[in-house]
This record gives structure tokens, sequence and C-alpha cells, in this order.
């Protein structure tokens, strides 16, 4: 069956059955509620969900309604916790689909913390994501992975490193006899020879403050994180990365298609001229991909005039090359990463430290894949 038969088939049980059974059970069901449920049904987050039940001590609250809840924070674009607390307390249809009946079961915000950095310590979200990939994914020839990054700011204070010492010596060549250290290998250099966690465990998680130019050609800074991102034909994100904001694209590349190619079989990586590196296209083609990368002219001085006094022949006869059409299909990650930010809560980010940031953005990547996997059949 094709995705988009599997994908048909899901929704026609959803609005045939599901809608109308909810709806006689909790009440008439607004278009925000309806999103809601779509979310929950296609992610069934509750199944990973650990169960609390038969612990020592005093028995938690129900983690899975407390998972649903941090969903619908994410699909309403929710702030902070404390108004999602409220949403759910004045809302008895939403307080009804995370699982609580009555408005005195909803938490406090303390435990509502405390499951927050339970999920973020077992990566739910990102748990929850990798399911939903492989259950709509695994069959699908997917024609091109779009691969950026973006800015995440956050309320922390960057992490400041201590410079790496290095070995003195006289400039210069060595003298007769003199044994000076082989210079390290650079990162992009080793990861090719590394397995996927070592990559990952490589790359710096810490806050920092990251320096971008924007699409004016000015400098901008934040403090914060960097979040990569690979995503497929159709706006559906496939895997994603959380590094320190001062981390340069080109770093996260390698692990980030290695983790891409373990879950979808794609045929072209489209990215800009920051990963314009030779590791970089070497990589894609060992996977057995179309690298197709925008040029860098620092990388190869006078071959970006070339090529535009190429593009411009082309133009005057009326022809466009193949890879100029399929590279501008990268403005995919470029919209998913605007709708990440301005719909599902990727500008609101409250929380510290990695883990929890990760957790806060996932649970709106699985919203966003939900909704984006919908649109091939609505």
């Amino acid at each position: 069956m094709s995705l988009r038969q599997t994908l048909s088939s899901c929704w026609s049980s959803i609005q045939r059955d599901l809608f109308p059974w909810l709806e006689e059970r909790v009440g008439p069901l607004s278009a925000f509620h309806q999103d809601l449920v779509k979310v929950l049904e296609m992610a069934r987050i509750e199944a990973l969900v650990p169960d609390c039940r038969g612990s020592v001590g005093r028995p938690p609250a129900e983690r899975a309604a407390l998972a649903r809840a941090f969903v619908a924070k994410a699909v309403f674009n929710i702030t902070a916790t404390t108004a999602l607390i409220e949403r759910v307390t004045t809302d008895k249809i939403l307080r009804r689909l995370c699982g609580w009946e009555q408005a005195n079961e909803i938490p406090s915000e303390a435990t509502f913390s405390r499951a927050f950095a339970e999920f973020a310590a077992s990566a739910l979200p990102s748990r929850v994501h990798e399911a939903l990939i492989a259950q709509t994914q695994k069959n699908r020839l997917v024609g091109h992975i779009s691969r950026d990054s973006t800015a995440i700011e956050a309320r922390e204070k960057p992490l400041k490193l201590a410079a790496a010492e290095k070995p003195k010596h006289k400039p210069g060549r060595p003298r007769k006899g003199e044994q000076r250290p082989e210079k390290e290998a650079r990162r992009l250099e080793r990861q090719p020879g590394l397995s996927l966690e070592a990559m990952l465990a490589d790359l710096p998680r810490h806050c920092a403050v990251g320096t971008k130019r924007n699409a004016k050609g000015h400098q901008e800074s934040w403090t914060g994180y960097k979040l990569h991102l690979d995503v497929a034909d159709g706006g559906i994100p496939i895997s994603c990365l959380l590094t320190a904001a001062s981390l340069h694209d080109s770093q996260a590349a390698i692990p980030l298609a290695s983790m891409t190619a373990a879950r979808v079989t794609n045929l072209y990586d489209l990215m800009d001229s920051a990963y314009d590196v030779p590791e970089i296209t070497a990589h894609s083609r060992s996977l057995g991909h179309v690298p197709i990368i925008d040029i860098n002219p620092r990388s190869t001085p006078g071959l970006k005039e070339e090529l535009k006094a190429e593009k411009r022949r082309c133009q005057r006869l009326g022809h466009r090359p193949a890879e100029e059409i399929r590279y501008n299909e990268r403005t995919t990650a470029e919209r998913v990463n605007g709708r990440i930010k301005d719909e599902f809560g990727g500008r609101t980010v409250r929380v510290r430290g990695h883990a929890k940031v990760m957790c806060h953005l996932m649970f709106g990547i699985v919203a966003l894949t939900v909704d984006q996997l919908l649109r091939f059949v609505t």
C-alpha cells in the first residue's frame, strides 16, 4: 500500500469513526480540538510513555495524560506551562481529551515540570517522532532531502569554554631532529570513520552565542542553540539535531545524513553553500545519494562567477539546468523552519538545558510532522 493510500485510510477512519465517537463522549469538537485529535491518533504517544503504576511510594500522576497535554501545548502554540494548565482547566473538552475527567484531577505545575524533565531525560518526543517516520516513510522512496539549520533562542547564559592549550614552538620549519606533535584531525575528517553515536557525542550541545548572516547580508547574533533538520519532499521532518549555536552547519551534516539514511531511502541531498566541503560531498555519495550543494565562493574562488555566467547564457537560450530546478526544492526546509518557530513553539523556549530544549522542540516537530503528513490527503 502506498503512502497516500495508507494516510487516506487513516484519515478516513479518523473522520468517519473517531470524531463522532469522541463527540458523543466529550462534546462537539472545534477545529482546534480536531487538530489535536489528529496528532494524538497518529503519534500514539501513550504507547511510549513508561507505565508508572506499581512503583514504590506515592503513585505519580498519570504520565500519559501529561504527555498528551504537552502535545496540546505544541499544537495550540501555548507559551508557558502555567498557561497550559489554565487552558486545560477551563477547556472541558481539551481536559477530557488529555485524560482528566474533573478539573481537580489536573496535577500541579510542579508535577508538570517533573514529568517534563522525565520526558526530556528519556527523549520521549524524539522516540515518538522516530516511530512515526518508521511507520509512514519505511516503504517510500524520497526524491529530495533538504538540509538546513535555524537559530533557537534560549533564556540561559552561554557556557564559556576554556580555550584549548596549543603546544608552543618557534615559528617556521622544525629544526633538524625536532619532533612536533601531529596536527589534530578536523571534526569533518574524523566523522566518516566514527559510529553515529560517537559522532553525536562529539558535537557540542551547550548554550552558546551564534552568529549568522541574514538574507540582507547583515550579521545577526543570538544566545542559545541551533536546530539542524533533514526534511523530505512534502515538508516532512525526517531527522533533527540540536547543537550549540556556535557550531557551523557543516559540522552536523554527516551525522544528520547518517540518521536520515537509517530512516528513509532518498535520491538527492540538497544543501546551501555552508555545506560545500569535500567530506560532505563524499559522504553523500557513499550513501548512494546525489549531492546538490550551492557553491561557496570562498572555497572555490572564481567558480561562482563562471557558474553565474553560464546561468545567464542558459537563460538567454531558454534552458534551465536540471540541478538548478532540483535545488529550488531546498526551500522546503526553510518553510519547515518557519512553521516550527511561528506555529509550534520554536520561538517560545522557556526551559533550560539541551535535553529540555530538545524535548520542547520535538513535541512541536511531532505535531508538525502529523500535520504535513495529512496534507497529502486533505
